[in-house]
């Protein structure tokens, strides 16, 4: 069991350079099918253009088969699954307006016909697609951005080499994209290792300094492997808009409580490195080998098979290194009055099945991919 950097007192003192509180904020990406077919449709102009009254952000993606959100910054993950609760209703009550069905998915799960719908009001997504081909194929894929602030660039870079051993977990806890190109992959996450084959994205690097991390970034664009700090795709990253830790490797996640209690659990693993930050304590060495393996473990195991403890490379059980991060940041959880969700929705996740695996089960069924659309709008619209 892993328990590097464990500890025992909660947030809420700003005296010792830990924040007295963090807030949240999240990006979700849907994806927009047809309610017969379930083959993404073309018609997010439609539906954001039904959507306008929203009072929150909603705008295009990089296809026009895809709409995002971005919610307003929370204190709490009770006022985050509010606002979550809002926009996906309205947007599901829009895309039906249009004939379609909003899905919280990761994949498009059918094949997607040749050319893409990129998102006409956007040169930039031409450029994209000029310099690297086929890999804008999987634009067609969703992803959770989770926010934690207010940090500081040199706060957030510090905050990130100590978070980077628990993304293999978070990976695992949210993987919900089996089905990709009309098959399945064999991964529990397909979308993590599909979106992997972009040059700027997979694992963060640790970063020595503010100005190392300054250099990556750079080197990204000189090289031609981003065109701007947009595409800076790391799993984990200083924001380059917001004062803020941004979180992309989790998978959407069609169920509200999974995605709430990815953005407890991140929230409450910030406030915990800060506190050890505060605190002197060392950073845990980390074998880099074993990071880069623990990654690709979680993303085809996820939270039903095994992982790797990124430490020491040793095998456990993917429910374990979960139930060990919540160990890890239940007092900070505690503090927020989040331990309780966090810890019913977790059991619910191990006890029922990840995304993944309730997508498989409505796979086995029929052995017909339509039922895991189904399924899928049907969890996106259980508000």
């Amino acid at each position: 069991m892993i328990e590097p950097g464990n500890s025992t007192t909660s947030t809420g003192n700003a005296d010792n350079g830990v924040p007295a509180a963090l807030t949240v904020g999240v990006e979700e990406e849907y994806l927009l099918v047809d309610a017969r077919t379930f083959r993404v449709a073309p018609a997010a102009p439609l539906v954001l253009d039904t959507a306008a009254g929203l009072p929150h952000e909603v705008h295009p993606e990089g296809t026009r088969y895809q709409v995002e959100i971005s919610t307003p910054v929370a204190d709490s993950a009770t006022m985050l699954r509010e606002e979550l609760v809002t926009l996906r209703r309205t947007l599901a009550r829009a895309a039906r307006a249009h004939g379609c069905r909003l899905l919280a998915a990761p994949s498009p799960v059918l094949t997607v016909e040749q050319p893409l719908h990129l998102t006409d009001d956007e040169p930039r997504q031409r450029e994209q697609h000029r310099r690297f081909g086929a890999l804008t194929d999987t634009l067609v894929s969703c992803g959770r951005h989770i926010h934690i602030g207010t940090l500081d660039v040199d706060t957030a870079v510090a905050v990130s080499n100590r978070v980077r051993p628990w993304l293999p977990t978070l990976i695992a806890l949210a993987a919900n994209s089996p089905f990709w190109g009309g098959r399945d992959t064999g991964h529990a996450s397909w979308r993590a290792m599909a979106w992997s084959g972009w040059p700027s994205a997979g694992l963060p690097p640790h970063f020595t300094s503010t100005a190392h991390f300054r250099r990556s970034v750079q080197t990204l664009l000189g090289s031609g492997a981003a065109l701007d700090t947009k595409m800076v795709y790391w799993d984990l990253r200083p924001s380059g808009h917001w004062p803020t830790l941004e979180m992309r490797a989790p998978d959407m996640s069609a169920d509200i409580d999974t995605a709430v209690l990815q953005a407890e659990l991140v929230r409450a693993l910030v406030a915990t490195v800060l506190r050890d930050i505060a605190e002197g304590r060392p950073e845990p060495v980390l074998r880099e080998d074993v990071l880069r393996l623990a990654r690709w473990r979680a993303a085809h195991d996820g939270l039903e098979g095994f992982g790797l403890d990124p430490y020491t490379g040793a095998e456990l059980p993917a429910a374990d290194l979960a139930e060990a991060l919540l160990d890890l940041v239940a007092p900070e959880l505690a503090a927020a009055g989040e331990l309780d969700h966090a810890a019913k929705t977790l059991g619910g996740l191990l006890r029922d099945g990840s995304g993944a695996h309730r997508q498989r089960a409505a796979f086995a069924r029929r052995q017909d991919l339509l039922d895991v659309l189904r399924h899928m709008a049907d969890e996106t619209e259980d508000f």
